[in-house]
């Protein structure tokens, strides 16, 4: 989680792109809860790989810290200074690199319910996409097994996407392949690549499995962010989950559910929903808001808001309908 995530500013200009909240919870808290459900096993240590200390400061270590703790697990923390690629972000946390462990990007969801192989030495997860020529995919031979990497193939090679989600089950194995392509410089498109040590395995006829998820949410941008939003939303209202505190206040106001509210949120002659989340402390006023999130500490009145995002401490008055604002902003029309 290393990135500045540019894409998604200017939402990421105060905050990293992994501690974004979707449906009211960091982006990176979401994905490890996730993958700790998917793999149902006693997880002992977890590794975050963060850029420059400037940006990812003692807050983020701090959140990181009590996330894993929270899991039973230790906390490590690494850096990379330089944006070399996944290979190198992955082997700046070399010295916890030994064992069963799962390695993923910060910035993508899953929604996922499966087992995974004994007989497999790694799996990667994946998704049917409609476009395939879009992402890297893998190759599969006749017993269902992952033969080769395809990025971005101009002729059909199969429509499973990899989003960036694997399993080894001993990852010194990939850490041995990648050392191998440090030392002898092996680089694509600039960066040192996972993919480069994955087939440095596979050269070793070691078995990688596929592991499908039914649902692969991006937050790489603000549409994209919005529609996870939605996402999540209607999957934890099908869990059942409460989303909505006792502490919330409606005066002549109506939510229309899934939302996510948080605590000690204000509604004033508002309808809000579907799919929106309200950060903590947040006041609307006079104003329809849908398909949204709206970050803490905010100040809304006045406004027709759809397909949006807006950041914390953001102040808003006025008509609008789409609007990407980001934190301490102030709108007034």
């Amino acid at each position: 989680m290393a990135g500045r995530g540019s894409r998604l500013r200017p939402h990421t200009l105060t905050v990293p792109k992994p501690l974004v909240p979707v449906a009211g919870m960091p982006i990176v808290h979401r994905l490890v809860k996730d993958i700790a459900e998917v793999v149902d096993d006693e997880i002992d240590e977890i590794a975050f790989i963060l850029g420059d200390p400037a940006f990812f400061g003692d807050d983020v270590v701090e959140s990181l810290t009590k996330l894993a703790n929270g899991l039973g697990a230790k906390a490590s923390i690494y850096r990379q200074d330089e944006p070399l690629g996944t290979g190198h972000a992955i082997m700046c946390a070399k010295d916890s690199l030994q064992g069963p462990a799962v390695i993923a990007y910060a910035d993508t969801l899953i929604q996922a319910d499966f087992e995974l192989d004994p007989a497999a030495d790694a799996v990667i997860w994946v998704k049917s996409v409609d476009r395939p020529e879009a992402y890297g995919v893998v190759k599969l031979n006749d017993n269902k097994e992952i033969v080769e990497l395809v990025e971005k193939p101009a002729e059909f090679v199969s429509d499973l996407a990899v989003i960036g989600i694997y399993y080894f089950k001993d990852v010194s194995e990939l850490k041995a392949e990648l050392q191998t392509v440090l030392d002898n410089n092996i680089i694509h498109g600039g960066e040192y690549q996972i993919n480069d040590g994955i087939k440095g395995m596979m050269a070793k006829e070691k078995v990688f499995k596929t592991g499908e998820v039914e649902q692969w949410m991006d937050c790489g941008n603000k549409k994209v962010t919005v529609e996870t939003n939605q996402q999540v939303l209607k999957n934890e209202a099908k869990k059942g989950k409460q989303l909505i505190p006792d502490s919330c206040e409606l005066e002549n106001s109506i939510v229309i559910k899934p939302c996510f509210i948080g605590e000690g949120v204000k509604l004033t002659n508002s309808i809000v929903g579907p799919y929106v989340s309200i950060g903590a402390n947040t006041e609307i006023t006079n104003s329809r808001v849908s398909n949204s999130i709206i970050q803490h500490e905010v100040s809304i009145s006045k406004g027709v808001i759809e397909n949006s995002m807006i950041g914390s401490y953001a102040k808003f008055n006025g008509l609008a309908r789409d609007l990407s604002v980001g934190d301490y902003s102030t709108i007034d029309e």
